[in-house]
C-alpha cells in the first residue's frame, strides 16, 4: 500500500494565509484613506504617517534585539499599528510625540505582553489614549484640510456639534452649528473636514472595510452591529432626527474604529454571539460619551473598554457543544 493514513492532531484544515498576508490585506484596505490623508493634510499628514510607522517598526525591532528574540517586524503588524496610530492623531503632531505614541503602542501594550496575539488592548488605540492623556492640547489641535504650514486650526464636526448643542443639548442646534460652519454631509463623506489624519474621508474608510469583508479578513458582524447601534441610539436620543444620526455616523472615528480596530483578532471575542455583545457594549459607550460626556469623541475609549471585557465575554458566551451529556 503506497497510500498511508496519517493521523494527526487538529487543526485538520489549514490555509496558506499567515499573519503577514492578513496584514498586507489590511494595509491595502487602508491605502485609499492613507492617500486621502496625505491629499487633505499635505506634508503634515505624510510626516505624521511616516513618523508613526517608522517609530512602530523600529520599536519592535529594537525590543526584539534587546531581548535577544527573533525579530517579528516581517509580519507587518508593526506597520499596521503605526499606520492606525497615525490615523488616530492630528496632522502635524510633533514628530517626537508620534514616536512616543508608537513606542508605547508597540513596547508597552504589545511586546511586554508577549507580542502579537497576547495583547489585551488594541495597541494603536492605547497609544492614542496615552498621547491624549499626556499631550491634550497637541492632540486636540486640528488642521484645516489643504492648509499650508502656517495655517490656522479648525474644530472638528463633533466639536461643532458638542459646542452648538451645549446650551439646549438638542440635535437641531448641533446641526445648525455645523451648517453655520459650512460643514455639509457631503464634506464629511468626502473628507474635506478637520480631524485626525485617517478618520475624515468616510467613503474610503467604507471602501476599505468592504474590501476586508470581501476578502474574508474580518466579519461584517462587529462593524455593522457597532455602527448600526450608534446610528439608532443617536437617532432616538437626538429627537428622532435622521440628519443628526447621519452626521454622527460620518463624524469622528466611528467608521475607522468600527472596521479597522474593533475587529482586531486578538482583542475581540471568538464567537458570533460574543462579537455582537462586544460591539453593542462599545456602541452604547461611544454614544454616551458623544452625547452626554464632556469629550466630543468616544470611539477610542469605547473600544478600549470593550477590549477589557473580552475575556469575560469569551468565558460566558460559548457555542453549543454537540454530543455533550446533559447534566
Amino acid at each position: 500500500m503506497n497510500n498511508k493514513l496519517v493521523v494527526s492532531s487538529s487543526p485538520h484544515i489549514r490555509t496558506k494565509e499567515d499573519t503577514s498576508y492578513i496584514m498586507k490585506q489590511v494595509l491595502i484596505a487602508l491605502l485609499p484613506a492613507t492617500i486621502a490623508g496625505v491629499y487633505f493634510f499635505r506634508a503634515r499628514g505624510l510626516i505624521t504617517i511616516l513618523a508613526c510607522v517608522i517609530g512602530a517598526v523600529v520599536s519592535e525591532w529594537a525590543y526584539c534585539k534587546i531581548t535577544k528574540k527573533k525579530t517579528t517586524i516581517g509580519d507587518l503588524s508593526a506597520v499596521v499599528t503605526g499606520l492606525l496610530l497615525a490615523f488616530n492623531v492630528p496632522a502635524g503632531l510633533p514628530i517626537w510625540m508620534c514616536v512616543a505614541g508608537s513606542v508605547f503602542s508597540i513596547v508597552v501594550v504589545k511586546m511586554l505582553f508577549g507580542g502579537i496575539g497576547f495583547n489585551f488592548l488594541n495597541p494603536a488605540l492605547a497609544g492614542r489614549a496615552f498621547l491624549l492623556a499626556s499631550f491634550p492640547v497637541a492632540m486636540t489641535t486640528w488642521i484645516k484640510p489643504g492648509s499650508n504650514v502656517d495655517a490656522t486650526t479648525v474644530a472638528t464636526p463633533l466639536s461643532f456639534m458638542k459646542l452648538s448643542g451645549a446650551e439646549g443639548s438638542t440635535a437641531t442646534k448641533a446641526i445648525e452649528g455645523l451648517q453655520s460652519a459650512g460643514i455639509s454631509i457631503s464634506d464629511m463623506f468626502m473628507g474635506n473636514i478637520g480631524g485626525t489624519v485617517g478618520e475624515t474621508c468616510a467613503v474610503l474608510l467604507i471602501l476599505g472595510g468592504v474590501y476586508l469583508i470581501y476578502k474574508g479578513i474580518i466579519s461584517y458582524v462587529m462593524p455593522v452591529t457597532y455602527i448600526a447601534i450608534v446610528i439608532i441610539l443617536t437617532f432616538l436620543l437626538g429627537g428622532f432626527n435622521v440628519e443628526f444620526a447621519i452626521y454622527q455616523a460620518l463624524a469622528g472615528g466611528l467608521l475607522l474604529g468600527g472596521f479597522f480596530m474593533l475587529t482586531d483578532y486578538t482583542t475581540s471575542p471568538m464567537t458570533v454571539k460574543g462579537q455582537v455583545i462586544y460591539a453593542a457594549i462599545a456602541a452604547v459607550i461611544a454614544t454616551c460619551i458623544r452625547l452626554f460626556g464632556g469629550y466630543p469623541e468616544g470611539v477610542s475609549y469605547s473600544i478600549l473598554f470593550a477590549n477589557c471585557l473580552v475575556p469575560l465575554i469569551d468565558k460566558y458566551v460559548n457555542n453549543r457543544v454537540f454530543g455533550e451529556v446533559r447534566k
